[in-house]
C-alpha cells in the first residue's frame, strides 16, 4: 500500500467530519407536530386499561422515574397537546421489544374505545429507528388518550413515544436519513480497505478490525432504521440486531486493540484483562441484547449496565497504552473518545436518567463513522509500518542467504551451494566435473603473506567464472569446483587450468613464482546417470586430483562414467529450454 493511500483515507475523515458539521444545518423541522406523553407510572399486571381509563392517582407528570423493568408501563396523552391541529391518528415510538400494546380514546362523556396490538403488528418505517401502530378512532371528544405497555424493553420506548396525524412526518428529516445513509456508505470503504490488507498482511487485528466495521455497519442500519427504508423487517427482528451488533462490535474492538497496540504497550495483566472485557461484551450484553420476555424486567438496564466496566478497561487500556508511547493509542484515542463520550450519552438516556430526542443518536452514528474510518487510517500506518519492516526482513534473510552460500572472498558460489543445487545443475547440462586445487600454495602465503595470497584466490575466482556455461565454486582454501556444460569439457578445463598461471602472473606482479593447479576431472553424463549424488562425484573427483599431484603437479587427470540409463526425450526438452532462458 502506498501513502497515497493513507491520504485518501485521511480525506475521507475531512469530508465526514465536513458532513457533522454541515448536517444540523441541513436537517429541517419535520413539518407537522408530534404529541408527546403528559404522564406515566408503571405497575404490575393486576391494573387493566378500564381500571386506569376510570381514573388513577399513579401518574407521574414529569420527566423522571421512567422505567422499563416493571410488567406494564403506562402513558397518557391529553387532547390540549393537539389543540388547534390535526387530530392523532397513529402512536409511534423507537424501536424496541414489546409483548402487546393496549391504546383506549376516552371521550368527554366517560365513553371509550379501545383498540390492542401484538408486536408484530408494529409497521417500521423508513423515518429513523422508529414503528408505528394505529390509535382507536380520536375526536373532536377526545380528551385523553391512554397505552397499556405490556413488557416494555427499553426506556427509550416509553420517552420517545408520540403521537401523529401523518405518521411519514414523523421523527427524522430525509435529510437525516440520508446523512445516516452517506455514514453507512462511508463505512464500506474501510471494509474493502481492510479486506485488501489482510491479503497481504495476513495479520489478526486487520481481520478484528473487519468483523468491526461489520458489526457497526449493521448496527448503524437496524439501530438507525435505515433497513426500513430497503426491506419491511418485524420489530422484534430490527430490535434485536442492533443492540446485539452493538455488543459484538464493542467486543471485536476490545480484542482489536489488545492485537493492534504494539509489543510492550500493554502489560501482561492488561492484556489479558482487555481481552476477557471483548469476550465479556460479546457474551453478556449480547445475550441481554436479545431482550428475552423471561428477563423482561432486568435486560433493559442489564445491558447498559454491562457496558460500564467494558468502557473503563477499555478506557485503562488505551491510557497505559498512551503512557508507554505507543503510537497505536493516539490514533486509538482520537478515534475513540468520541464514541466513547456518544455511547455514555446513550447509557444514560436508555437508563432514563435524563430524557432527549431520538435525534442524538445521530451523534452515535456519526461518531461511529469516524472511529472506523480513523482506525482504518491507524491499521494503514500500522500496514505501511509492518510492511517496511517486512521488506527490511526480506532484505536481510536475502543477503544472509546470499552470504550463506558465497564465499566471502571470492563472491564464488560455496559448497553448501553446490550441495544444494548439484542434482539440478547436472539435469540442466552441466556433466564435466573438475576438482582445482592449486600446488604450494602454502609457499604463497608464506613467501608473500596472506593478502597476496587474497589476491591470488581472487584472480583465479575472476578466471574460472568467465563462461556462461561455467559454474565455479571455492570449496574452501585453495580448492576450487567447475563444472561444464557443453561439448569438449576436458579441452575447455585444460584452457582454464593453463590461464590460472598468466592471469595470476598479470595480475599480482609482487608474487615471484608461478601458481599451478592439479585438476582431476570427471564427465558424468546424464543420460547415463542421471541419479547420480554430488558426494560420490566429487570423492572420485578428490582422488584423480591427488594422482594428479602423485603425477608431478601441473596437469590433468580425467576419467568418463558410463552407466544404462537412458535420458527420455522430455529431460533434453527440458534441457535445451533452460540453456534457450539462460542464453536469453
Amino acid at each position: 500500500m502506498r501513502p497515497k493511500c493513507v491520504n485518501r483515507i485521511a480525506a475521507m475523515i475531512a469530508a465526514l467530519l465536513a458532513i457533522v458539521l454541515a448536517g444540523p444545518a441541513w436537517a429541517s423541522d419535520t413539518g407537522e407536530p408530534s404529541f408527546a406523553p403528559i404522564c406515566h407510572f408503571a405497575s404490575d399486571d393486576n391494573l387493566e386499561l378500564a381500571d386506569v381509563v376510570q381514573g388513577s392517582s399513579q401518574w407521574i407528570c414529569e420527566d423522571r422515574k421512567w422505567a422499563a423493568n416493571q410488567p406494564i408501563a403506562w402513558l397518557r396523552f391529553d387532547a390540549e397537546s393537539w389543540e388547534g391541529e390535526e387530530r392523532p391518528r397513529f402512536f409511534f415510538s423507537r424501536i424496541a421489544r414489546f409483548e402487546a400494546i393496549d391504546m383506549a380514546a376516552l371521550d368527554k362523556d366517560g365513553s371509550f374505545r379501545s383498540v390492542s396490538h401484538l408486536e408484530s403488528d408494529g409497521q417500521p418505517f423508513g423515518k429513523g429507528p422508529v414503528f408505528q401502530l394505529r390509535l382507536p378512532d380520536v375526536t373532536q371528544d377526545t380528551q385523553s388518550i391512554f397505552v397499556r405497555i405490556q413488557r416494555p424493553h427499553s426506556v427509550p420506548l416509553l420517552t420517545e413515544a408520540r403521537l401523529m396525524h401523518f405518521p411519514e412526518d414523523a421523527d427524522w428529516s430525509q435529510v437525516e436519513v440520508m446523512l445516516l445513509a452517506m455514514v453507512v456508505g462511508m463505512l464500506v470503504l474501510p471494509l474493502l480497505f481492510d479486506i485488501s490488507f489482510f491479503v497481504v498482511l495476513r495479520e489478526r487485528f486487520v481481520a478484528l478490525h473487519a468483523v468491526m466495521v461489520v458489526a457497526m455497519i449493521t448496527y448503524v442500519t437496524f439501530a438507525g432504521g435505515l433497513i426500513s427504508v430497503f426491506v419491511t423487517l418485524p420489530v422484534s427482528t430490527i430490535a434485536i440486531i442492533g443492540p446485539l451488533a452493538w455488543a459484538i462490535g464493542c467486543g471485536v474492538s476490545a480484542l482489536f486493540l489488545a492485537e493492534f497496540l504494539e509489543p510492550g504497550s500493554q502489560s501482561r495483566a492488561m492484556q489479558k484483562l482487555t481481552i476477557g472485557t471483548g469476550i465479556w461484551c460479546m457474551l453478556v450484553p449480547g445475550f441481554f441484547a436479545l431482550q428475552l420476555h423471561t428477563t423482561q424486567a432486568i435486560d433493559d438496564r442489564a445491558y447498559f449496565y454491562a457496558f460500564l466496566p467494558v468502557i473503563f478497561v477499555i478506557t485503562a487500556a488505551i491510557g497505559e497504552a498512551l503512557w508507554r508511547g505507543s503510537r497505536a493509542a493516539k490514533f486509538i484515542a482520537i478515534a475513540w473518545a468520541p464514541i466513547i463520550l456518544a455511547s455514555i450519552d446513550r447509557l444514560m438516556r436508555g437508563l432514563g436518567a435524563y430524557v432527549g430526542p431520538s435525534s442524538l443518536d445521530q451523534s452515535l452514528y456519526l461518531a461511529t463513522g469516524f472511529e472506523v474510518i480513523l482506525i482504518s487510517l491507524a491499521v494503514a500506518d500500522r500496514f505501511l509500518a509492518l510492511r517496511r519492516e517486512r521488506d527490511e526482513a526480506i532484505t536481510e534473510a536475502r543477503t544472509l542467504e546470499r552470504l550463506s552460500v558465497r564465499d566471502h572472498l571470492t563472491g564464488l558460489m560455496n559448497r553448501r551451494a553446490l550441495d544444494d543445487r548439484f542434482v539440478q545443475y547436472h539435469r540442466d547440462g552441466y556433466e564435466t566435473f573438475a576438482l582445482f586445487d592449486l600446488d604450494h600454495f602454502k609457499r604463497v602465503n608464506d613467501s608473500a603473506g596472506h593478502a597476496v595470497g587474497d589476491s591470488v584466490l581472487k584472480t583465479i575466482a575472476l578466471t574460472l567464472n568467465e563462461d556462461d556455461d561455467t559454474l565455479a565454486f571455492r570449496l574452501g582454501g585453495e580448492e576450487f569446483v567447475v563444472m561444464l556444460r557443453g561439448e569438449d569439457g576436458e579441452r575447455r578445463i585444460e584452457q582454464l587450468r593453463q590461464a590460472i598461471t598468466l592471469r595470476v602472473a598479470r595480475a599480482v606482479p609482487e608474487l615471484k613464482q608461478l601458481v599451478t593447479a592439479s585438476v582431476g576431472l570427471l564427465q558424468a553424463p546424464y543420460d547415463s546417470i542421471p541419479k547420480i549424488r554430488f558426494a560420490d562425484l566429487y570423492r572420485r573427483a578428490d582422488m584423480l586430483m591427488y594422482e594428479a599431484k602423485e603425477l608431478g603437479r601441473n596437469r590433468i587427470v580425467s576419467e568418463r562414467w558410463q552407466g544404462f540409463s537412458a535420458r527420455s526425450d522430455d529431460d533434453r526438452r527440458q534441457i535445451d529450454r533452460r540453456r534457450d532462458e539462460q542464453a536469453a
